[in-house]
């Protein structure tokens, strides 16, 4: 029996199907592979982001393909991938200022074991003017009897006095790190913050994207202004900081691998575990505004988390205070970041 034909109706209505079919699969493809090269080339989709930002041992090679991490050169390249993804969302770090520091002494203590003195020093010339921050320098009185001391760069809270409370003089007692650690035979500084204490300004104003950058950049100078001391060993030198002083901590690190030793208190968690996701609080002014322009405020959109920082500071040791109760900065996704982290301690450098 011969099979039948199909008609006319149905011929005209399987090839609407194939094309049909034809187009969507092109479209798909299109979408799939010439669509995201395309916003590549527009700057729309960013390259050298990682979906996984909690696994830290796969790197992006040149061609964009994930690769895993099998030593020191790889992560190298992840590194470096971290410190561009924070840039997009901080601004870009300048290059050091070859300006010299010129430290003016406003005014000087003689406490019972250790020299205070009220300092500024130029961080930046912006615009023909001369940036001045505004910071105590607290030296042991017996310094002339060691060879060179490690120094440390003491960075506030969140506090209108700033500078004033890790120098000893206001806040609370136990953030008097600047002065314990002067009493116990570092040298100390405690520089203010962009808005903080006597340091007023407007880091916008001088064509910044966040706070956080004109931070870096401050706290940069700063440890030029510890490795130009005849006292201090240029090769010893750590970061501490509480609060809004124990994230920049981490940032400066980061990017100045001059720091060798480094001390947050309270000072970050995982992006996703902060307020469910949501961050408004690290968006403002105070912070990096971009994440509310460029990201929405989204954990899910941000280009880099606290679990790449805190391995991108590896192998230098890292002190963690996190208490239970933190309601800013959840333990769990303080854990999340350690966890992150120990991969390149232990896996990359063995240490």
């Amino acid at each position: 029996m011969s099979p039948t034909l199909p008609q006319c109706d149905d011929i005209n209505r399987t090839h609407s199907l194939l094309e049909l079919l034809r187009q969507r699969w092109l479209k798909g493809y299109l979408r799939s592979w010439f669509l995201p090269l395309w916003m590549v080339g527009c700057g729309t989709v960013e390259p050298n982001v990682y979906q996984d930002q909690k696994n830290l041992l796969q790197y992006l090679d040149s061609k964009g393909q994930l690769r895993r991490v099998e030593n020191k050169s790889h992560w190298a390249i992840r590194r470096n991938h971290i410190l561009q993804n924070m840039q997009r969302v901080m601004g870009s770090l300048a290059e050091p200022s070859p300006v010299a520091l010129d430290i003016q002494v406003l005014k000087t203590e003689v406490l019972p074991k250790v020299l205070r003195r009220k300092i500024t020093f130029v961080s930046e010339v912006v615009n023909g003017r001369e940036d001045r921050v505004s910071a105590y320098l607290l030296m042991p009185r017996n310094l002339s009897l060691k060879p060179i001391s490690p120094a440390v760069l003491c960075l506030h809270q969140t506090t209108p006095i700033g500078k004033a409370e890790p120098a000893g003089l206001g806040g609370i007692e136990d953030l008097h790190y600047a002065l314990e650690l002067a009493r116990l035979g570092y040298v100390t500084l405690a520089p203010d913050y962009p808005g903080f204490g006597d340091y007023q300004m407007d880091p916008y104003a001088q064509g910044y994207v966040s706070a956080t950058m004109k931070g870096i950049v401050n706290h940069r100078r700063a440890i030029d202004l510890l490795q130009s001391i005849p006292e201090v060993d240029p090769e010893r030198i750590g970061v501490i900081g509480h609060s809004l002083g124990g994230h920049n901590s981490l940032f400066l690190a980061a990017f100045d691998q001059r720091v060798k030793a480094v001390v947050t208190s309270c000072g970050f968690n995982s992006f996703r575990r902060y307020e469910g996701g949501d961050l408004a609080g690290w968006s403002h002014k105070g912070y990096m505004p971009r994440i509310a322009q460029n990201y929405e405020s989204r954990a899910a959109r941000m280009p880099f988390d606290f679990t790449e920082i805190l391995g991108s500071l590896a192998p230098r040791p890292v002190f963690i205070s996190a208490p239970l109760g933190d309601h800013n900065f959840e333990v769990a996704g303080v854990r999340d970041c350690i966890e992150s982290a120990l991969q390149v301690y232990e896996d990359v450098f063995q240490s």
